[in-house]
């Protein structure tokens, strides 16, 4: 048998909706958004669903125009 290369994962980007569950899943935009990590353009894209907007502000984040 040869050797394998090790392939790393690629870190996937963020939900397109929210799932709303308690502990958020890493891939949350909300959760993304709250840490900083979330790219504006994408947060942009993302919270023009009235989904992720009503989740947003339930946790009282600002979410960026």
């Amino acid at each position: 048998m040869g050797k394998g290369k090790k392939h790393k994962k690629k870190a996937k980007g963020p939900k397109k909706e929210c799932c709303k569950s308690k502990p958020r899943c890493k891939r949350c935009p909300i959760r993304m958004l709250a840490e900083g990590t979330l790219d504006p353009e994408d947060a942009k894209k993302l919270f023009q669903k009235s989904r992720n907007r009503k989740q947003a502000k339930k946790e009282h984040l600002a979410i960026p125009e």
